[in-house]
């Protein structure tokens, strides 16, 4: 049995493109309000005016240590209390690793892992008080097993694995629910430089899909009753040969 959003208040991070948007989308969707977070305020500008009164812009640098460290509060500042933390927003960088740099490498990291442990570290107190609260995180089919072709990006998401499955055995107690959901190929800002037909091919065959069946999952995830945590849901094109 699945249990009501409506009322509930949710920050979404990288909240103005791909899993984020079709999360923040079926969130309000299913009656709550959202925080959108994102770096991008131009595009959080126009799309919080676009979604209505119940979206909120939240203008919030990830990468920068004093924004990030001011996310929690800011949000606090603009609404009553957080129910929901999506720690959705990260970046990719495939191929061998000889062919990257360090600092890009500092950058991945620090967007896919620091950001997301900071993230979590500074809404638990508010959330603790409340003795409630739900924190999903996007993690990955990569954080799963060992995809040669993306040493670094695998690494981020096994980390962002074992990070989501101690800290659920840490605040289960605490009234706080804490999964993941780890996609396969998701059509999004990441595949942008793809020809708009090898995106359409590739998703016909069953090799992509559509942020909206990661945020299809995720809203699965918080619907259901408080007696019950999904730990981690992996979702897949269904022809995602791997």
């Amino acid at each position: 049995m699945s249990e009501s959003l409506t009322g509930k208040i949710a920050a979404v991070t990288g909240a103005a493109s791909g899993i984020g948007l079709a999360t923040t989308r079926a969130l309000l969707d299913a009656g709550a309000t959202v925080v959108m977070v994102d770096y991008d305020e131009a595009a959080l500008t126009r799309l919080a005016s676009e979604l209505g009164d119940k979206a909120i812009a939240q203008v919030t640098n990830l990468l920068d240590a004093e924004s990030c460290a001011a996310m929690v509060p800011e949000i606090l500042s603009k609404v009553d209390h957080i129910d929901i933390l999506h720690c959705n927003a990260g970046t990719y960088i495939g191929g061998d690793l000889i062919e990257t740099d360090g600092a890009t490498i500092d950058r991945m990291l620090n967007l896919n892992v620091n950001a997301v442990m900071k993230n979590v570290r500074d809404v638990i107190p508010h959330m603790i008080e409340r003795g409630t609260g739900d924190i999903v995180v996007t993690a990955s089919v990569a954080g799963h097993m060992p995809i040669q072709w993306e040493p670094v990006y695998s690494a981020s998401k096994w980390a962002m694995t074992c990070f989501v499955q101690t800290m659920r055995r840490q605040l289960n107690k605490s009234g706080i629910r804490v999964g993941q959901v780890s996609p396969g190929p998701v059509i999004s800002a990441l595949l942008a430089d793809w020809p708009e037909e090898n995106l359409q091919k590739a998703k016909d065959n069953g090799a992509l899909m559509d942020p909206e069946e990661v945020s299809d999952a995720v809203i699965y995830m918080l619907t259901r009753k408080r007696t019950v945590t999904i730990r981690d849901m992996i979702v897949l094109p269904t022809n995602f040969d791997i």
